[in-house]
């Protein structure tokens, strides 16, 4: 990254919008598919700095767990290696710094009014998140990775938030209908199905095969339709909590 110093700050701004603009795409598309009842502004921003706050906070755990994986399982077949560290570390982690905002900001709001104010928040949460790992990810290998990751990583990220908040406005609605065990689990199913989704894309990119990206491609094309479909669903059958 040290090669930015020498670079005009025109180019770095050019850098830097290249990174962040797909993010910003993807918030506004969620945000207009909200169309009962917008969402405050200063909610929105503050999950934007929780999607922040998620990198900085998987970063740490993540190089702890880094090392504490390589001491137990420190060889061995590489495909099954890099699928276990794709879901015991990267997704549990990352999932997890995202739902701890998620949660610690929202299931209290006033504003968490509808179902589907769930989708926008963990978009939103997701989408900080992403465009902070994605400005990352430019400014040190150029601008040859911001189409693909545009394309791939930052939707990928918002598929993984579309599952959580589906759940997550589930357990709200549940929990305001005075079923506390139902809630419970919709909010596990939150974590546990955005682990998942991250787990199984990340193990596909890590191992690296040609099989591996095949699969990887297809579910990628999966994503797409499922966010499509599930926020279009969502927000036309959206109900109040």
């Amino acid at each position: 990254m040290f090669f930015l110093l020498y670079l005009p700050t025109a180019l770095i701004l050019f850098y830097a919008a290249a990174a962040v603009l797909p993010a910003v795409f993807f918030m506004r598309w969620i945000y207009n598919s909200d169309s009962v009842e917008p969402e405050p502004p200063e909610l929105l921003k503050k999950l934007l700095l929780g999607g922040v706050g998620a990198v900085l906070i998987s970063m740490v755990l993540e190089g702890i767990l880094d090392g504490v994986f390589g001491a137990v399982y420190p060889e061995g077949n590489q495909a099954l290696r890099a699928a276990l560290y794709a879901f015991l570390v990267v997704a549990v982690v990352e999932e997890g710094s995202k739902y701890y905002f998620l949660r610690r900001f929202t299931w209290k709001h006033p504003a968490f009014n509808y179902r589907f104010d769930g989708i926008v928040y963990a978009a939103f949460v997701s989408l900080g998140f992403a465009a902070l790992e994605n400005v990352s990810y430019v400014f040190r290998f150029g601008l040859s990775v911001a189409l693909p990751r545009a394309c791939f990583s930052i939707p990928g990220h918002l598929a993984f938030s579309v599952a959580m908040g589906t759940f997550y406005g589930e357990a709200k609605l549940l929990n305001r209908a005075g079923h506390p065990a139902a809630s419970r689990f919709c909010s596990v199913m939150a974590y546990v199905a955005a682990v998942c989704m991250h787990g199984f894309y990340d193990a596909c990119a890590m191992t690296g095969t040609t099989r591996s990206s095949a699969v990887l491609l297809a579910f990628i094309v999966f994503l797409y339709f499922f966010i499509w479909k599930t926020v279009r669903w969502q927000a036309a059958h959206d109900v109040p909590v």
